[in-house]
């Protein structure tokens, strides 16, 4: 084997073990999460924490100015079902009329298919909402792994991986990549200041989340490296 070819193999195996391990260290850490929730180990620290985004003597009222509520059910939205739904059509979409069709077709697999996972995951915990605070928003669904969380991170962060899977460069990966964590952790944040969501329901949607767009990930760049999926474009700088 060529010596450039060899350098290129070991390099591609190499982020392959790296993202395997992080895959498994979330993994991990999700059901180390779950199995403490579940044994309320954090029941204390996700009532206080909540209690904290509210005013002393008033927990129907959240710290800030009265502008930020609104702010905060606005980008709360972002994570609903309706958007993430919109987001992935038309990211789909895009891909369609770039003429990457595998790319398109292993998309929306990727995205419907988390969404069915955290459906599942929600049903097998079956954690009540907190009613330590009032809700602030109208909620309908279970607690455990926050919905909104775990959705926007499937979604955001799926779509970010297989949308930054077409440049060639890696400012751009970063960029779209990055754009799509900053926005699943607003989504998160939101769910607290929001009071319907425990702090834990957040970090264990997160983590599902992250875990599920990192090995979707995976297997696009193994498909990709076996001439499965349409090649990234080349810089055109």
């Amino acid at each position: 084997m060529p010596l450039a070819s060899l350098k290129t193999y070991i390099h591609r195996e190499q982020r392959l073990l790296i993202g395997l391990v992080i895959g498994a260290a979330l993994a991990s850490g999700f059901i180390k999460l779950a199995g403490e929730m579940t044994e309320g180990e954090t029941q204390a620290f996700d009532v206080a924490f909540l209690k904290a985004l509210r005013v002393d003597g008033d927990l129907a009222s959240p710290l800030g100015p009265s502008w930020l509520l609104s702010t905060m059910r606005d980008l709360t939205a972002l994570g609903g079902v309706t958007v993430l739904t919109l987001v992935a059509v038309l990211a789909v979409a895009f891909l369609l009329t770039r003429g990457r069709i595998r790319q398109a077709f292993y998309t929306a697999l990727a995205t419907g298919g988390g969404a069915i996972f955290g459906k599942i995951l929600k049903s097998l915990f079956a954690r009540e909402r907190p009613e330590v605070v009032p809700h602030l928003v109208e909620v309908h669904s279970l607690s455990f792994p926050s919905g909104d969380s775990m959705n926007s991170a499937i979604v955001y962060l799926t779509l970010a991986v297989m949308l930054s899977r077409t440049f060639e460069d890696r400012r751009s990966r970063i960029f779209v990549i990055g754009v799509a964590a900053l926005l699943v952790l607003t989504i998160g944040f939101t769910r607290l200041y929001l009071g319907v969501h425990y702090p834990t329901d957040v970090l264990g949607g997160w983590t599902v989340g992250a875990t599920w767009a990192l090995a979707m990930g995976l297997i696009a760049t193994r498909l990709q490296e076996d001439r499965k999926m349409e090649q990234p474009v080349e810089n055109p700088d």
